[in-house]
């Protein structure tokens, strides 16, 4: 299982931030479930920067229910007063039952119609040291009912990001596609239906999460070796990706993790 943070650039910013693992009855529709709370001062805004996995998100928020798609960039979301949000990292066999083209929604957030999770999941979220359990429960019952068990293509869908996402020998959507016995043609259009996203994207973010990983985890680490151990061509190669997506090098990634 990959990590739940692995995808914040920051992670010594985040508000309170807890990680539910899904119920077994979900578990081939969510990956991991995840809850922010914070209450700031006045006037205190908490910038969250994050490279998202290339995944959808559906997410009960106090105001309503959105649907957040595979992003291909970084963004920033701005966190203020007091709030909370109750997110589901969504696996392929989920998506297919809950979007028709999830490439529409790439790199958009958009309005999703369930006003009764919304209703179920902010009752849970109202009070109580075991809030976030209730919560769980019950976005795991909506879950469940709406999308049910899932079929073959969704099995194979959530094997296919199984492997893109957590699997770092796996370096191309050949070596993919051999792996999971199909032509690239099946490996590509099953990532557009499931995720929304090609294969080799899918790829490039799981690298660019691990070297980022590696980064802020080892600030001494030589960046030519970290473009090594990542499959970079070289280091050029993994600042262009770092400048491209993030919108800043990885040696100006260190300085910033040291400044905060």
């Amino acid at each position: 299982m990959v990590e739940p943070t692995r995808g914040v650039l920051f992670p010594r910013r985040l508000p309170e931030f807890h990680r539910l693992a899904p119920p077994d009855a979900v578990a081939h529709a969510v990956a991991w479930f995840w809850i922010p709370e914070w209450d700031l001062e006045q006037g205190e805004v908490s910038p969250q920067e994050i490279v998202g996995y290339p995944a959808l998100n559906l997410v009960v928020e106090e105001s309503g229910v959105v649907l957040a798609g595979a992003s291909t960039r970084a963004g920033v979301r701005e966190l203020s007063g007091r709030g909370w949000a109750v997110g589901a990292l969504l696996r392929p066999a989920a998506v297919g039952r809950l979007v028709e083209d999830p490439a529409s929604v790439r790199d958009r957030t958009v309005p999703f119609a369930a006003p009764d999770l919304h209703l179920t999941v902010s009752a849970a979220m109202s009070g109580g040291a075991d809030r976030r359990e209730r919560a769980v429960a019950a976005f795991s019952h909506w879950l469940r009912a709406r999308i049910g068990e899932p079929d073959d293509a969704g099995v194979h869908a959530n094997a296919m990001a199984d492997l893109l996402m957590g699997d770092s020998g796996v370096r191309s959507p050949e070596q993919a596609a051999a792996r999971l016995a199909v032509s690239v043609r099946t490996l590509q259009r099953m990532a557009h239906r499931f995720v929304g996203l090609p294969p080799a994207a899918m790829i490039r973010r799981r690298r660019l999460q691990e070297a980022a990983e590696r980064v802020r985890e080892v600030p001494s680490a030589d960046l030519a070796s970290v473009a090594a151990e990542f499959g970079y061509a070289d280091q050029a190669h993994l600042t262009r990706e770092f400048r491209s997506v993030l919108g800043f090098a990885p040696s100006q990634y260190r300085v910033r993790l040291a400044e905060r």
